[in-house]
């Protein structure tokens, strides 16, 4: 059943030029138009089941947090329907709703009232929620006298700490130091076990990637998709890289079109064009067979690009120097790359991301970050790109994204860029706690102590 169902909502903003030019439409007889549609939602349509955790991610003014106060009755949509079933409890804007002349404890109680709550329930809830806060004896005091940290400590506390059926969040799910941070995370991962239903809009890929059942993908008002968190992170990366144009690439989630791809590669490691594929197939003509031949390749992965230059290969290879998709956790390995550039490219940048299952970005670098440059590629050369580094993730299996890239008159460019392209897996003898060994070194010694003692 669902708990959010948004049917074909549009907003439509009326932008005027000059602030006369509202009063004249008003006045004329003709009902003649003196402003501009603005579209902050068009036609958006989308689901949320109740107990599911939904994000909800885009670039600025994608109309993210627009739905939310559609949703929660803040704004009313210029056509289509939301329907909403169950008690919400929304944190569009910390302490949005909190008057600054009132108490901490009057702004609670008056809060819990809008949300529907008795003066009895409340006076329930009221311990959890100051204790959740932690502001001490600031609670009697006006919240007008509240530094930044302490105000936004109550309002959190208040929105997650009465039960709601359905929490809406907009870019606020945790907030103050980070002991207070740990301490809401603790709550968030609460609420989802209690089959909470949870709407949230934020910037953070590694909360939607840890966090949400389902992801909607909105860009310039519009739907683009919705899908498992990983593509969807995926889709909006490439979305920031402005490479938003490829239908088929937001309804699929995982393959791009080929049109898209320029003269790159069908295969998403280095197949090139009709022309090159013997060439390719024995390793630049040398009779050599690729790297990627030995190693497992994604045939799922995400590939795009403005197609000026193209990854033709990649391989990894072990502390002995061996061709393999299998590292020794602790041990040495170089990841190289081979890029193949098709038109002149200024400063080109190359880089590598490792994810784990759930698409949460766990380590990378590229050559910018680590003060290694090219200056300008040219069309018809062919660079090997070789990072070298120590293995320090935990035994598991891991994938591993590929990107040529760079800046251009102040924009973000991307070249070739794969996600998702290849398997590694890491093995080890021992795995510590959490995503990464710090490669401690332990010594536990008896005490000695004197007779006396």
């Amino acid at each position: 059943m669902s708990a959010i169902k948004v049917d074909q909502v549009t907003k439509i903003y009326r932008l005027f030029d000059r602030p006369i030019d509202r009063l004249k439409e008003s006045l004329n007889p003709f009902h003649k138009a003196y402003h501009k549609k603005f579209y902050a939602l068009n036609e958006i349509s989308f689901q949320v089941e109740k107990g599911q955790f939904v994000g909800i991610i885009g670039t600025n003014g994608s109309g993210k947090s627009t739905i939310l106060k559609i949703i929660t009755g803040v704004l009313t949509p210029t056509t289509g329907q939301v329907t909403v079933s169950g008690r919400v409890s929304a944190l569009l804007e910390l302490g949005g709703g909190f008057n600054m002349e009132y108490t901490g404890i009057e702004n609670v109680y008056m809060n819990g009232t809008m949300m529907g709550y008795t003066r009895q329930e409340m006076d329930e809830k009221l311990p959890e929620i100051l204790a959740f806060a932690d502001i001490g004896d600031f609670v009697y005091q006006p919240v007008k006298t509240y530094s930044s940290g302490m105000f936004v400590r109550l309002a959190f506390a208040l929105a997650i700490n009465v039960d709601p059926e359905i929490l809406i969040v907009d870019e606020a799910l945790a907030v103050g130091d980070v002991f207070f941070q740990a301490k809401c995370y603790q709550k968030i991962n609460e609420i989802c076990k209690s089959g909470t239903t949870v709407l949230l809009v934020t910037h953070d890929m590694s909360t939607v990637i840890k966090y949400c059942d389902k992801v909607v993908v909105l860009n310039r008002g519009k739907f683009v998709a919705e899908g498992p968190a990983g593509q969807m992170v995926d889709l909006y990366k490439k979305i920031l890289a402005n490479q938003e144009d490829m239908p088929e690439a937001c309804e699929s989630g995982s393959e791009d079109a080929a049109g898209d791809r320029g003269p790159a590669a069908e295969d998403g490691v280095g197949d090139g064009g009709e022309g090159s594929q013997n060439r390719d197939q024995k390793g630049r003509g040398t009779g050599e067979m690729l790297w990627k031949s030995a190693l497992t390749l994604n045939e799922q992965k995400l590939k795009y690009g403005d197609g000026r230059a193209e990854i033709m290969d990649v391989g990894l290879f072990d502390h002995n120097g061996e061709l393999t998709g299998m590292i020794l956790k602790g041990k040495p390995f170089t990841l190289k790359m081979r890029v193949r550039f098709l038109a002149e490219v200024p400063a080109p940048i190359f880089a590598f991301t490792i994810k784990d299952s759930k698409g949460t970005e766990l380590t990378g670098t590229n050559t910018l970050i680590e003060d290694c440059q090219v200056v300008t590629a040219r069309a018809g050369e062919e660079y090997v790109i070789s990072f070298r580094q120590s293995m320090s993730l935990q035994g598991g299996e891991y994938l591993l994204s590929l990107g040529c890239t760079g800046f251009e008159g102040g924009e973000f460019v991307v070249h070739d860029r794969l996600y998702d392209a290849v398997n590694i897996t890491v093995i080890s003898n021992k795995n510590t706690v959490g995503v990464y060994d710090m490669n401690s070194r332990v010594s536990v010694e008896k005490e000695k102590r004197t007779a006396e003692a």
